[in-house]
């Protein structure tokens, strides 16, 4: 995190801080995730970083209290986009939604998006276009 913030970075997103979940190999509980995720907080806090919480949305309700905004990839497609009203969208800590999906599906996904107050953006699979919610 430290890179980060020497680049000149306002905030990380750590990916992949759900491995309570997959079968990994290795005995990953849910309560070592949470802390692992409370310490990430915690020294991206002391570094002067926010810190978003990508995914994930089995540790909401634990982590939003440390986390400064949530990021979300393809809630649209997994029909689980109101998850993130509570607790990010009701304390007012912004949702970064990717969705990847053809521009011609761009009202189908902002039409359920919109009304949640989540910051949306299309992105094709190759990753070379970028649409907001109009």
């Amino acid at each position: 995190m430290g890179v980060a913030r020497d680049k000149g970075c306002d905030a990380v997103d750590p990916d992949n801080v759900d491995l309570h979940l997959p079968n990994t190999g290795f005995d990953i509980s849910e309560a070592d995730m949470l802390r692992f995720n409370r310490d990430l907080a915690r020294e991206a806090h002391a570094l002067g970083l926010a810190i978003g919480l990508k995914n994930s949305i089995e540790l909401f309700n634990d982590l939003a209290d440390v986390y400064d905004f949530a990021v979300n990839e393809e809630c649209f497609e997994f029909d689980e986009c109101d998850a993130y009203s509570t607790p990010f969208i009701a304390a007012e800590k912004a949702v970064f939604h990717i969705e990847y999906v053809s521009t011609g599906r761009i009202n189908e996904v902002c039409v359920v998006t919109e009304p949640l107050g989540l910051s949306t953006l299309i992105k094709n699979t190759a990753l070379d276009a970028r649409t907001p919610c109009p």
